[in-house]
């Protein structure tokens, strides 16, 4: 293959990445105002496309139960906030364990042993794999960036 060739197909390729990027993982949906305010509250308001569809609906159907709170909505709001989701989430992977964030797959393979060692877990400045902000120094504008991770002490 001629070198022209090549990078031509390089660059096609590289198109067809840019593309699917802004379809799904890549892609940074605006939140939804009350969804943002609501969830923001105890923790960061975290992206539609960090779980399942189906998991989306099981955590929103049983607010009143939210991880040991209650974070019930009024029924108008919940079913905005809702509706939202399903529209902006995809049933894409299997749903984790309790529908838990830090339990599905793409979270334990960027976040596992072999690249976070279980001790900064517990630091006082962490605390939780589900506080995400307090190393990935942007996830309330929902960039994740590796490049721009800071590991607290």
């Amino acid at each position: 293959m001629t070198p022209f060739k090549l990078f031509t197909l390089s660059l096609a390729l590289l198109g067809c990445g840019t593309v699917a990027l802004a379809d799904g993982a890549g892609q940074r949906i605006a939140l939804h105002p009350k969804m943002e305010q609501e969830c923001s509250a105890c923790h960061i308001a975290f992206r539609p496309n960090f779980l399942p569809t189906s998991s989306w609906m099981q955590v929103m159907g049983s607010l009143d139960k939210h991880y040991g709170a209650d974070a019930s909505l009024t029924p108008a709001d919940q079913k905005e906030i809702t509706d939202w989701m399903h529209a902006n989430s995809q049933e894409l992977g299997e749903a984790p364990p309790d529908n838990r964030i830090t339990k599905s797959f793409w979270f334990t393979r960027k976040h596992g042993t072999n690249h976070v060692k279980a001790e900064v877990w517990h630091r006082a400045s962490i605390k939780s794999p589900a506080n995400c902000q307090a190393c990935h120094v942007d996830a309330a504008k929902g960039d994740f960036n590796e490049h721009k991770i800071r590991i607290p002490r």
